[in-house]
């Protein structure tokens, strides 16, 4: 179990997406969460996703937990496959929920009833990535998932010689 949640490799890519994503993930996530960034904190955020969107009290309540607390996850790396599902599976449902019906594109020029389903989808596809292979490099999920038996953390490389441990 520990291999299918933690193992990733040294890969740039998935770093960088983390990054990206969590960057960009937890503005709306500290609105929701602590009201910051002109954000409507958590009291007012859940009257409006439980009354005005319709939805459960729990899912509202892990919507905002996934977008703030996921979006920290997400920038350590850790837990970053489980995070990235949650997050992919909770940003279908905004798409499904709140913007299928305003179309594809973002509401720049505010000529639209609302705002359009890309941004969700560029979430999604960033999610996926992750999903499949983990925090990359720099991520504690790639910490914890190169422990050895004796303690020691020992880094996949080319060749034996280039092996380096960490106690």
């Amino acid at each position: 179990m520990k291999k299918v949640l933690f193992q990733t490799d040294q890969n740039w890519a998935s770093f960088f997406i983390r990054l990206g994503l969590g960057i960009v993930l937890f503005p709306h996530g500290a609105q929701k969460l602590l009201g910051w960034f002109g954000g409507y904190g958590f009291k007012a955020t859940m009257n409006y996703l439980t009354r005005d969107v319709g939805l459960l009290w729990l899912i509202a309540l892990l919507v905002i937990l996934i977008e703030s607390i996921g979006s920290l996850l997400i920038l350590a790396g850790f837990t970053t496959r489980v995070t990235a599902l949650l997050i992919g599976i909770q940003f279908i449902g905004i798409i499904l929920t709140n913007h299928i019906d305003n179309g594809f594109f973002m509401n720049w020029e505010g000529t639209q009833a609302g705002e359009g389903f890309e941004y969700h989808l560029l979430v999604i596809a960033m999610s996926l990535v992750l999903l499949m292979q983990g925090g990359g490099r720099y991520s504690l999920d790639r910490r914890i998932g190169t422990k050895d038996a004796v303690g020691e953390t020992t880094h996949k490389v080319d060749s034996p010689r280039q092996a380096v441990k960490y106690s």
